[in-house]
């Protein structure tokens, strides 16, 4: 398995207690062939259990099961990167990655705490230096694939201008609020894949921030009337006919199932065109309110 095709299952805020069930039951009860994993998360140790106990089964091989995660931002120093993603291997009790992302373009400190940060803390890494270590990883058969999370257009553009081994993902927020199909346009055009993250629009951040919900939006609800779907289920569905790649969280079983139960349907053109008209640039997951840096501008 080279790239993923179809939709993962996220971890983030995957709950701990919780997450190994998730993982274990989208796999083998499921035909989830594609999970997405990052340091950051602080469950990959739990994660690491539900691999041991699928990949020891009869049911479903290593090689079958497309793995992701992600280098956390204190981390890029080169003589950190192999350190990291070998301690991400031992947590996920994985010989290798599939994929192993930068997760932001951005160095941090070593000691850095981004739950105190007050103002943008700058690292000892540029984006150059962290990509030709983590290049090294593939040479050195730790992943199959290296990428990138949260790349904008123009980091992306000077990227390719020096990468020898190209980035496989382009990892991002994308929902029909955040719809940003300029960069999906040029990452497809460069043969770099789309992973879209938060495709349900990010549940868990709406009620605190006070965000609009995507999921109660009359024009998805009505939708998913006409064609006796759930919201969640014809998000999934637009994010897929736009040749990305989606990957939603949940660690409920029903949600799991109707996650991955998208196939026997299809959006007529109508209905993209009224999904279209729903953007409204609106990023529910933004580094200006964590370390107060305008990272998208």
């Amino acid at each position: 398995m080279h790239t993923p095709t179809t939709i993962g299952l996220g971890t983030w805020k995957s709950e701990l207690g919780k997450v190994r069930e998730a993982v274990r039951f989208a796999i083998e009860e499921c035909s989830y062939r594609h999970i997405d994993c990052a340091a950051i998360y602080q469950n990959e140790a739990e994660i690491g259990e539900a691999f041991l106990t699928v990949f020891n089964g009869d049911k479903v091989k290593r090689e079958d099961v497309f793995v992701t995660s992600k280098l956390w931002n204190d981390n890029h120093k080169p003589s950190r990167v192999e350190v990291a993603c070998k301690q991400t291997l031992k947590d996920l009790q994985l010989d290798y990655l599939d994929l192993y992302l930068m997760h932001w373009g951005m160095s941090f400190p070593q000691d850095f705490s981004s739950g105190t940060a007050t103002s943008a803390i700058f690292g000892q890494a540029s984006v150059r230096d962290t990509w030709e270590a983590m290049k090294e990883l593939v040479k050195n058969c730790l992943v199959k694939n290296i990428g990138v999370a949260n790349f904008t257009g123009p980091m992306l553009f000077d990227l390719l201008t020096y990468a020898k081994v190209r980035p496989l993902m382009n990892q991002i927020e994308l929902h029909p609020y955040l719809q940003q199909t300029d960069l999906v346009a040029f990452c497809l055009t460069e043969q770099i894949g789309v992973t879209a993250y938060s495709p349900l629009g990010s549940p868990g951040n709406m009620t605190a921030k006070g965000l609009p919900s995507l999921l109660d939006d009359e024009t998805i609800v009505s939708i998913a009337k006409e064609l006796s779907k759930t919201p969640a289920q014809v998000l999934l569905r637009w994010a897929v006919e736009r040749d990305t790649v989606p990957i939603p969280k949940s660690v409920n079983p029903k949600r799991i199932v109707e996650n991955i139960t998208i196939d026997a349907f299809r959006l007529a053109e109508e209905h993209k065109k009224k999904i279209s008209s729903l953007d409204r640039n609106l990023r529910f997951v933004n580094p200006i309110g964590w370390w107060k840096l305008p990272y998208f501008g």
